[in-house]
């Protein structure tokens, strides 16, 4: 049976310290028996950047819909992507950003300012949005147990680097009930189904530029990313291939096209 202490050394196999600020995609099953099950693994996580770093969870809703469930509650409001997440919002200290469809919730070393002023963007992943910070705060991601496949922060790339097509051009009225219950108006634009379905075939090219390896967490698998790094490379051959995740050509070709 793992525990909360072999876990936290799992995490230093991988050189994730807990200075780190890092996002966790996480399949919770893959993970294998662990002491508290998905509790335990969120106190484990919890506990390791809660001096210094900053933990982060996506906790999507991308289901509200205008015309049928238009409202967005911060307290109430399950995600639909991963136990974990859900896990994680019930804890004490975690705060959620405020955005209608890809909010994410954190935990530690300047939560509230990662997480502040996400209902402000019409778009899921803006550059100054908390999926834009990462780069900032040059932030790891795991996925545990998952593919680099289901990547919102490579969604946000493609937002950033202004790909056509990745967001509809006309907002939905959602609406926001806050923490102290106040109902805002939030127009919200959408990301466009079917237009990044191959973001896993990166995974070479990440590994062979040194910004992905590989690891594991209790039984699971995992990859990790260095953000920065993942975004600056990823815009790059966007800027000669703005489809590029729309098709399954080979993207070594633009490596040996920018070297």
């Amino acid at each position: 049976m793992h525990t909360r202490e072999s876990l936290q050394q799992d995490l230093r196999k991988m050189q994730i310290f807990p200075e780190d600020t890092l996002l966790v995609h996480s399949s919770l099953k893959s993970i294998g028996e662990v002491e508290g099950r998905g509790e335990g693994v969120v106190r484990a996580l919890m506990d390791y950047f809660a001096n210094s770093g900053l933990l982060v969870m996506p906790v999507l809703t991308y289901d509200r819909r205008a015309a049928d469930d238009p409202v967005f509650d911060v307290l109430n409001t399950p995600s639909i992507v991963g136990t974990l997440g859900n896990l994680f919002l019930a804890q004490p200290g975690v705060i959620r950003s405020w955005h209608p469809t890809h909010s994410v919730a954190a935990f530690g070393r300047e939560a509230e300012a990662f997480t502040a002023g996400h209902e402000k963007f019409d778009t899921p992943a803006a550059r100054q949005s908390p999926w834009g910070r990462l780069i900032d705060r040059k932030a790891k991601i795991l996925f545990i147990g998952c593919s680099i496949s289901h990547n919102t922060f490579l969604h946000g790339v493609e937002e950033q680097n202004h790909v056509p097509q990745v967001v509809t051009d006309d907002p939905e009225i959602l609406y926001v009930i806050t923490p102290d219950g106040r109902k805002l108006t939030v127009p919200s634009r959408r990301h466009q189904d079917n237009h990044s379905r191959f973001y896993a075939k990166m995974g070479p090219v990440f590994q062979q530029c040194g910004l992905m390896k590989d690891g594991y967490f209790g039984d699971a698998e995992c990859h990790l990313l260095d953000a920065a790094g993942t975004a600056e490379l990823t815009g790059n051959f966007l800027r000669q291939d703005p489809y590029l995740f729309r098709h399954d050509r080979a993207p070594e070709t633009y490596l040996k096209i920018m070297r």
